[in-house]
Parts: C-alpha cells; structure tokens; sequence
C-alpha cells in the first residue's frame, strides 16, 4: 500500500511539474503583431514630450512617405501635406491624426482623411477610400506596440 501511495506521489509530482514547466515556457512568447508580455513593466505611457512617446513616433513612421505640414508632440497633432497619388496624377490625399490619449490604444488616435481629384483644373473634395483612416490607425498602433516591446526591460 505505501508503495502504491509513493509512486502516486511521484506521478503527481511529476506531473505538477510539468504543468509548471509549461506554463513558464508560454510566457515569453509573444505575438506575431508585437504584443507584449504580460510580465514586461515597460512604460505604457511616456509623456516627457506631451503625448504617449510610442504613439508619437508609430504616427511619423506609418506617415513618413507623406510630406508633414505640422508636427507639434505638445498638441499630439500631426498634420500632413497633399501627397498626389504616384498611380494617378489626378488625385491627391492627406491625413490628419489628433494623438488625444495617453494610453496605447486605437481609441486614443483621431485620424481624418481628406482626398480630391482633380476636375477642369480645380481640386475636389471626394470621399476618402473605406477604412482607410482604421487602417492607418491599425499600423500606427501595432508600430507602437513593437516599440514598446523593443524598450522594455529585460
């Protein structure tokens, strides 16, 4: 009997462990769009230049083939220049983004599409392109989140 009772403690214990062993080895992957880990105390918000830092420079890199009008980090406001289209010479785009959270999240980023074309040599407002002011808002935001991964302690 205390042989049947020793070698169930063996198998629990084995068992015990690895379970644990397996729930440690999931903690240090990571995503494949750069979520953090859940046990990174990284800065979630850095506000020395006004606005969160990762948001600030994930909006100048997703619009860095546009030309910048103003950029002011006190404000959180990036406003870009028209940017003509490269496969039609007739249409041109600019985007504004309001940085109005401190937080690293989509809800924290206001940003607004203007596109014209160009019609008996005025430009036009037309509607921008669907989705396309939520999907710079998704680059913005997981470029973010990689920052913010790379500059956390280890």
């Amino acid at each position: 009997m205390t042989m049947k009772l020793e070698i169930s403690k063996k198998l629990f214990l084995a068992i015990l462990t690895l379970a644990t062993l397996l729930l440690l080895s999931s903690c240090s992957r990571r995503s494949e769009i750069g979520e953090p880990r859940d046990n990174i105390e990284a800065a979630e918000e850095v506000f020395s230049i006004g606005v969160n830092a990762y948001l600030w420079s994930a909006t100048l890199d997703t619009l860095s083939f546009m030309p910048l009008m103003n950029a002011d980090h006190e404000s959180g406001t990036i406003i870009s220049d028209w940017k003509v289209n490269p496969s039609d010479s007739n249409e041109r785009s600019k985007v504004d983004v309001i940085i109005v959270g401190k937080e690293l999240r989509a809800d924290a980023l206001r940003v607004s599409v203007h596109r014209e074309t160009l019609q008996n040599g005025n430009w036009a407002s037309i509607e921008p392109r669907p989705e396309s002011a939520t999907q710079i808002i998704t680059a913005i935001i997981i470029k973010a989140r990689l920052l913010r991964r790379d500059n956390a302690p280890r």
